[in-house]
């Protein structure tokens, strides 16, 4: 029986890819969409699964009106994380580089590929340049996992323990929590003023939270 979620993210898919490569329909965006929730459904991921590109979709979707590039940014969503190797530190370029290889394929203009894999590329430091609206974008869907409830939050904290669950715990704690000390460093998590609005307070707490959990 086929999964409806799955489904649903492959006709999600293909709205996408049209509307990044208007008036272009050909080829099918079918297998372009198959390889994708292949990959973010691989083994080896705990907390970047499927679930979470549905989450960052959703979030996406929330903030679009802030991007210059709507198309761009909702096909950066979908690579953003397409390779992904807990222990490797290249897997920001690698995903670019993926939909640099594929969207020209799948009819996708020179210059929204460009902007994709950049935009790609920008959630390994989550730092966009001021007036980078799609970098704002989205890297704000990016880290609004940070903002949930203690509960949810809690359970995203434990899906990465578990992603790296080759490193030996001490290793791990003080790598987290250097994580974390640079996420609060940082003097605005979010950049587009409803995430600001909606979770900067709530994410600086829980970073809070489980920076103190690290070093008790």
């Amino acid at each position: 029986m086929a999964d409806p979620a799955h489904d649903a993210l492959l006709t999600r898919w293909a709205i996408h890819l049209d509307s990044a490569r208007e008036p272009v329909t050909e080829p099918a965006p079918e297998p372009y969409g198959q390889d994708l929730l292949a990959r973010w459904a691989e083994p080896q991921r705990r907390y970047h699964t499927t679930d979470h590109l549905i989450a960052i979709l959703d979030r996406v979707d929330e903030l679009i009106r802030y991007a210059a590039d709507p198309a761009a940014v909702r096909l950066a969503a979908w690579f953003h994380d397409a390779v992904y190797l807990p222990e490797r530190s290249t897997n920001e370029d690698r995903s670019a580089r993926l939909a640099e290889r594929a969207l020209p394929e799948a009819g996708v203009p020179q210059a929204r590929t460009a902007e994709v894999a950049r935009l790609v590329r920008l959630t390994r430091s989550h730092a966009p340049d001021p007036g980078d609206t799609n970098g704002e974008v989205l890297c704000d869907a990016d880290l609004a996992v940070l903002a949930g409830s203690p509960e949810d939050y809690a359970v995203y904290a434990a899906a990465v323990r578990e992603e790296y669950g080759f490193v030996p715990d001490d290793a791990f704690r003080e790598g987290r929590a250097g994580v974390l000390r640079e996420l609060l460093a940082m003097p605005r998590l979010f950049r587009t003023p409803e995430a600001q609005d909606r979770w900067e307070d709530a994410a600086r707490r829980n970073l809070a939270t489980e920076l103190a959990l690290l070093d008790a």
